[in-house]
């Protein structure tokens, strides 16, 4: 008889446990022996970290019990920027987030993002234009990173390579501490802000039909936002307009390279398996690692008494991997995988991924043009993954191909 599988050291707070992805076999130990476990906090006072499916869709639809103030990042002066009594919407509850909410949200239903579609078709064929002649180069730079920077860009009706420099900006804002210089991510948000300021002026002189415009000129509750609101709802713009999709199209072609099987079965009818299979690479590499919410009041979850003031942190990529939502294959990569309810854009709730309907349009199209395109794609390296405990993707991923037209 054999002894059962030690347990495995839990840290979910060390940027070495997703040093290449996510810690899944931390999450498989906890989904099955302490499903809302307290974790300890370097500096801090600990979480509960919530790690099953059904727990973290209740947590994230309970906005009353499950606080997004003062933050959605683990440690308290991380992502709480010192805006005075301003809020980013994604730090808001109900019915504060609801109507900063409505300033934004006719322009990513389901209707505006297929009206974009051709325009980012286009996005994708000339960015892999960039590279198709080259025969090899580094997937995240060169192509997953651009997509969604590039996009973004053009919503808000800035240059296309002001979007790129801002998003590596953000990358510095979502590094662990420990690898970036000190004062580096705040100078990352400085200099943000400097930038967004110069938006919102040239905005307010010369109006235009694009998403900063509307912003500049909104209000809530018969209250025009001010320079701080623009800049932090600037800020937000660019940095979640960019991580699914980035992190999702360079995760997804890493995983794909490591299940060749699937690869083939994909590339031998993308038209017709390419939404399904985008659906599964969402909830394999789930690039959003976690959010945090705060208790209002003395909660209880699958046996955990919580207090009031505690930080309570929903797993996404763990909720994706259980196997009670998914069945018996929930750790296998399966691009026919239906149905596929994942919570990679948030399991619900007034949180819900605003721009769910352009990433998946963004990452169609990219991956399209990259699958079809770039023959005899292969790795010419290894994957240097981001050093963040909240956001799981590759920053560098080399590859090579057969150079083309």
């Amino acid at each position: 008889m054999t002894s059962a599988a030690p347990a495995p050291t839990i840290d979910l707070t060390a940027p070495e446990s997703f040093a290449r992805g996510q810690p899944h076999d931390q999450f498989r130990w906890l989904r099955t022996h302490d499903p809302v476990h307290w974790h300890p906090e370097p500096d801090g006072p600990g979480f509960w970290a919530v790690t099953r499916y059904q727990d973290v869709k209740a947590v994230g639809r309970d906005p009353g019990t499950f606080s997004s103030v003062p933050t959605i990042m683990i440690p308290d002066n991380e992502g709480a920027l010192d805006a005075g009594d301003h809020q980013m919407m994604i730090t808001m509850d109900p019915p504060d987030h609801t109507g900063h909410r409505k300033l934004v949200s006719s322009q990513f239903i389901p209707r505006a993002a297929k009206a974009m579609r051709p325009r980012i078709e286009q996005l994708a064929a000339q960015i892999v234009d960039g590279v198709v002649e080259r025969g090899e180069c580094d997937l995240v730079e060169d192509i997953a990173g651009l997509m969604p920077s590039y996009v973004i860009a053009d919503m808000l009706g800035i240059p296309l390579e002001d979007g790129v420099a801002l998003y590596r900006l953000t990358e510095t804002i979502h590094a662990a501490p420990e690898s970036r210089p000190p004062g580096a991510a705040l100078g990352a948000v400085l200099e943000m802000f400097n930038y967004a300021r110069q938006v919102w002026e040239r905005k307010r002189e010369e109006p235009g039909g694009d998403l900063a415009t509307r912003i500049a000129f909104a209000s809530v509750d018969d209250k025009g936002l001010d320079l701080i609101d623009f800049n932090l709802f600037f800020i937000l713009l660019i940095d979640a307009g960019g991580d699914t999709t980035r992190n999702l199209v360079a995760g997804g072609l890493d995983a794909l390279f490591q299940h060749p099987d699937q690869l083939a079965w994909l590339a031998a009818d993308c038209d017709g398996r390419l939404a399904t299979a985008v659906e599964e690479l969402l909830r394999w590499i789930s690039p959003v690692v976690y959010m945090r919410r705060t208790a209002t009041r003395d909660a209880s979850l699958a046996g955990a008494a919580m207090v009031a003031g505690q930080k309570v942190v929903m797993y996404y990529g763990s909720a994706n991997r259980d196997e009670e939502a998914f069945g018996p294959t929930a750790d296998q990569l399966d691009l026919a995988r239906s149905p596929n309810d994942h919570v990679a854009f948030g399991g619900g709730g007034p949180h819900f991924c605003l721009g769910a309907h352009i990433a998946r349009i963004e990452i169609d199209a990219l991956l399209r043009q990259v699958l079809s395109r770039l023959r005899e794609l292969e790795p010419a390296g290894p994957t240097e993954w981001l050093a963040s405990t909240f956001i799981s993707g590759p920053k560098h991923l080399p590859v090579r191909f057969r150079p083309g037209a």
